[in-house]
């Protein structure tokens, strides 16, 4: 079996927490905090990085070993817009992959429906079959790809190839610096 530690990075737990490393074994991720055994382990120095979880749920003891290494520490995840060529490293179920796919899938999520930022000039359509479309300024369908909801993360992935992320918060949707409304 594969073991793998990702050592020092600031990972987002959901809120980022630095020096932390991740022992990885099996796809799970088996410990989580500061200075893990190294034995035994492939090290892949996550220091001065961003590790942020690829489909919202937390990065925890427990979890599946799915995230992003991101070269960047000053964002959070909600802010935080990427291209995965431009990402340190991508682990999906603990195997490091080129690229994710993320795919749509079918979502029952409460959160599905109309989002409106709070200035008006977004909006946001977060649809069952898992896709969103938004508009920005009137301009129809000036986004648009992929998400996933786990809890309250939302993890979008834009058909022109960028990935970014959100938080429902208090009846509000958290995303790229912008805070949404539910329109009824």
């Amino acid at each position: 079996m594969v073991v793998q530690l990702f050592a020092g990075g600031t990972v987002w737990m959901p809120d980022p927490v630095g020096g932390i490393d991740l022992r990885v074994e099996g796809g799970r991720i088996v410990g989580a905090g500061p200075g893990l055994s190294r034995a035994g382990a492939d090290v892949v120095d996550c220091a001065g990085r961003s590790v942020v979880p690829l489909f919202g749920g937390a990065i925890e003891a427990g979890g599946a070993a799915t995230f992003a290494v991101l070269p960047a520490t000053g964002s959070v995840p909600e802010k935080v817009i990427w291209w995965p060529d431009r990402s340190a490293l991508l682990v999906v179920d603990g195997q490091v992959v080129p690229a994710v796919d993320g795919g749509p899938g079918r979502s029952e999520s409460p959160y599905l429906g109309m989002w409106v930022d709070t200035t008006g000039y977004i909006e946001q359509e977060l649809t069952a079959d898992g896709r969103y479309d938004e508009t920005r300024a009137g301009r129809r369908h000036a986004y648009r790809g992929a998400f996933r909801i786990d809890g309250d993360r939302i993890v979008y992935r834009d058909d022109q190839g960028f990935w970014a992320y959100g938080r429902f918060s208090g009846g509000l949707l958290h995303h790229a610096g912008y805070t949404f409304e539910r329109r009824p």
